[in-house]
């Protein structure tokens, strides 16, 4: 059954800046919509060029934003209309204490989604970002024409721990005085470009670490991270309740290794889902579109081509 949130469109607004001390992740319009909860989600957009338009939803950890699409955005927006997402409780969208959850997720996509029109958009989405995107699709039919999933989560065979589990996690997590101290731990600029540069194959960029680091240190910003590190944020069988349902929805699945998650199951996965295809890319740890570039988009350009 979907929920109010997954069917709910979007209300847009008038952009806004909810902190004076983050720079723009990107060098285009920022705008924002409210979702039907009234959330404030801001979106990174340029329409200058013709054609079908690309959504692009970044990852989820300590410090993620639209920065780490980057260089997907610069390279695309030459050619087609492209659009970026902050997911609530990152970047510059809402950074509310409590409520995230992954429909949430999902029904922000769908209402960048609203942003977009009528025409079926392609969409890469980055690791847990993949769940979320797979959600929208599931929730908003025809709204997507295609996933390109870049380290997608969910084929481990170590399964996430459950939802009560999760919970437990969480209140451990945000006991009142140690919060705070425990996320500033993880988001000091050492912790980050520590656990972020594991996420390239050579030597990551300074940029990247240093939005990252800015980013972590909006108000409010631990309150969503830790809830993902509780693991709330992760769909137990995500291969089959999500996945799974997509039916004949392309989709590619570029993945090497990662440092975080495995995938395990990927390759029998796609043996048994014929509109899934993998690709390697190797070596990358996760963020291909950094470190490869030219290939990342000659491989995406081959299959969106593909698909008539």
């Amino acid at each position: 059954m979907m929920t109010k949130q997954e069917t709910s469109p979007a209300r847009p607004i008038a952009s806004t800046t909810p902190s004076r001390a983050l720079p723009e992740a990107l060098d285009a319009p920022r705008q924002t919509y409210r979702l039907a909860n009234d959330w404030r989600v801001a979106y990174y957009a340029d329409r200058t060029a013709a054609g079908r338009p690309l959504v692009l939803v970044h990852s989820v950890n300590a410090a993620p934003s639209s920065y780490e699409v980057k260089p997907l955005f610069e390279h695309y927006r030459r050619t087609r209309p492209v659009y970026s997402l902050d997911l609530p409780g990152f970047g510059h969208s809402e950074r509310r204490p409590s409520g995230y959850t992954p429909e949430l997720f999902a029904e922000a996509i769908n209402g960048l989604l609203d942003q977009v029109g009528g025409t079926p958009a392609d969409v890469i989405a980055l690791s847990l970002g993949a769940e979320f995107a797979a959600r929208a699709a599931l929730a908003r039919p025809g709204a997507i024409r295609s996933l390109a999933l870049i380290s997608p989560t969910g084929f481990s065979r170590r399964p996430p721990p459950g939802p009560g589990m999760g919970r437990v996690m969480h209140g451990l997590l945000t006991i009142p005085g140690l919060s705070q101290g425990l996320f500033d731990l993880v988001a000091s600029r050492r912790s980050i470009r520590y656990y972020l540069g594991q996420s390239f194959a050579g030597e990551g960029p300074p940029d990247i670490f240093d939005y990252a680091h800015a980013t972590a240190h909006q108000p409010g910003a631990r309150h969503a991270p830790l809830v993902f590190l509780s693991m709330q944020l992760f769909t137990p069988n995500a291969r089959e309740r999500i996945y799974g349902r997509l039916g004949d929805l392309p989709v590619l699945a570029i993945a090497d290794r990662d440092p975080y998650i495995d995938f395990e199951q990927l390759d029998d996965f796609v043996a048994r889902h014929p509109s899934w295809s993998r690709l390697h890319l190797a070596p990358n740890m996760g963020l291909p579109h950094w470190e490869r570039l030219a290939e990342t988009t000659s491989a995406l350009d081959a299959y969106w081509g593909g698909l008539g």
